[in-house]
């Protein structure tokens, strides 16, 4: 859609529509740039104060992505005023309220419009070093893959709308989807010459729509490394491969299998829900890390600190530049 338009392109736009990232970087002055992003969707629970949190922290994980810091925050809402009361709407925000404070940053404002389907997420202006941002892409072989959350949450999401469980039964889930990707500010944990933990990350982006295989599948789309992807190492969030077996995969998920598919390489041996867990659409998924095998154990410390059960799930590899390989076990 995006062919054929006469986009204006400016030297200060650091990262802008060219790729596949997360959120937009614009450059202020030699030590500080804009981190930019938005994001929205519909209710997944029927708790509204929860439903801000989960949409509040999935918009907050792109600003995480880029390596940035959240500054501030704007509301934007799609509400049906004439058939649901004010208060489903006050709740949501007090929800979001709760995530924008946890975050430290602060809300400015934003903009609602009248819908018959309630729409709900924020527009979100963060800062970054511009020497210090991370990309989608940049990884190096012999990286180690990192992600900050279970996988599951697209499966369970569907479940919970069939009928077939609770939001008590799936508290886990959405406990999870809830938690900001939040890490420590710039300079915490590195040493004096700009080292440590931050400084070994190559690349990084949030797990949400694609699964976790289509944003790996972003992460070598510029064919200079490949992945592999140890498939017992991938947290699953318990119910969702009971779920998944049943057949409550999301269609996005099938989309994702089908769109990536020239992507990945299935060894034998690996389970096939599993598998279809590795595309499930994830709402407020977590971070996933290409970091230097020397800085794997400093990042692996530093997420558990912040209170992220953190797990290395593979490595970047020079072999099958473009390609991810899923294996059943460690080679």
């Amino acid at each position: 859609m995006l062919a054929g338009l006469e986009i204006p392109a400016d030297e200060r736009l650091l990262v802008g529509i060219d790729g596949a990232d997360d959120a937009g970087v614009y450059l202020l002055d030699d030590d500080r740039a804009l981190v930019q992003t938005l994001d929205f969707f519909t209710p997944m629970v029927d708790d509204p104060r929860r439903f801000g949190r989960i949409a509040a922290a999935n918009a907050f994980s792109d600003i995480y992505a880029m390596g940035g810091q959240p500054l501030t925050a704007m509301n934007i809402v799609a509400f049906p005023i004439k058939s649901l009361a004010p208060t489903v709407l006050r709740d949501i925000l007090i929800g979001a309220l709760e995530k924008i404070a946890e975050a430290g940053a602060v809300l400015a404002g934003g903009h609602s419009i009248d819908d018959p389907e309630i729409k709900f997420g924020l527009s979100v202006t963060g800062i970054v070093h511009p020497r210090h941002i991370w990309r989608n892409t940049g990884g190096r072989p012999g990286d180690r893959l990192v992600l900050t959350k279970s996988l599951g949450t697209g499966v369970l999401a569907t479940a919970l709308k069939a009928g077939f469980c609770s939001e008590d039964e799936i508290t886990a889930a959405l406990d999870l989807m809830e938690h900001l990707n939040r890490l420590p500010a710039p300079g915490a944990g590195d040493n004096e010459n700009g080292g440590g933990w931050r400084a070994a990350v190559h690349a990084c982006t949030d797990v949400t729509g694609f699964g976790l295989l289509g944003h790996l599948g972003e992460m070598v789309a510029d064919d200079a490394v490949g992945a592999e992807v140890v498939a017992g190492r991938v947290p699953i969030l318990p119910g969702a491969d009971t779920f998944c077996a049943m057949g409550m995969f999301p269609e996005g998920g099938s989309r994702n299998r089908e769109f990536f598919a020239c992507r990945v390489v299935r060894e034998a041996g690996v389970d096939d829900v599993r598998f279809d867990l590795f595309f499930d659409p994830q709402t407020s998924g977590g971070l996933l890390f290409a970091v230097d095998p020397g800085g794997a154990a400093a990042l692996l410390e530093m997420l558990a600190a912040a209170g992220h059960d953190a797990r290395d799930i593979g490595r970047l590899t020079a072999e099958h530049p473009g390609r991810i390989v899923v294996r059943a076990a460690d080679s």
